[in-house]
């Protein structure tokens, strides 16, 4: 029985089926890489939470041009035959000027007064748009104006300006009116 080995004791296969088997390593026998993927979960997870709360805001432009300032108070001896159409927006509506004056109640002729005022308790953006038509055909002259000057009582609604500079923009019918808008500050 020279080249037989003898047969291994229980205790001897016991140790080798120990010894042979894969046991997990720590993370400092791994070699120095990073399971990664529990803090991928984590961040994935906040980002759509982030993605799914945020609310989204919407911005929209208006390009208007500042009035020019008159120097010095000098005026010019030539009449001006521009419209110089303003629009007041005040509480109890709208109050509209042009180069001759002030325009009366229900856009008929010059006067003062109220030229739209409310419906109830909402601004009648439907008449101003009628008025502002009617005022830009009331001479050949104004045929060529675009520029409209809006001024606004403080506290007035960011929407109804825009409402009015939409009012005055173009007829229904698609004629363009006034497109050119301008802010004025109110004294």
């Amino acid at each position: 029985m020279e080249g037989q080995s003898a047969p291994l004791t229980a205790a001897q296969r016991g140790r080798i089926r120990r010894l042979s088997q894969p046991r997990e390593l720590s993370p400092d026998e791994e070699g120095g890489e990073l399971n990664i993927v529990p803090f991928l979960d984590i961040i994935m997870n906040v980002l759509i939470f982030v993605l799914a709360t945020i609310a989204v805001t919407f911005t929209a432009t208006i390009d208007t041009t500042p009035p020019a300032s008159q120097s010095g108070g000098v005026r010019s001896s030539v009449e001006s035959t521009a419209l110089n159409l303003t629009i007041f927006i005040v509480n109890e509506g709208f109050s509209l000027k042009a180069s001759g004056g002030n325009i009366a109640p229900g856009c008929e002729g010059a006067g003062p007064g109220i030229t739209i005022p409310k419906k109830g308790n909402q601004y009648d953006f439907e008449l101003l748009n009628t008025c502002a038509a009617r005022l830009k055909k009331a001479s050949p002259e104004f045929d060529d104006e675009t520029q409209v000057f809006i001024t606004a009582n403080p506290g007035t609604e960011y929407q109804t300006i825009v409402q009015v500079l939409d009012a005055v923009r173009t007829t229904p019918q698609g004629e363009s009116l006034f497109t050119d808008a301008n802010f004025k500050v109110p004294r």
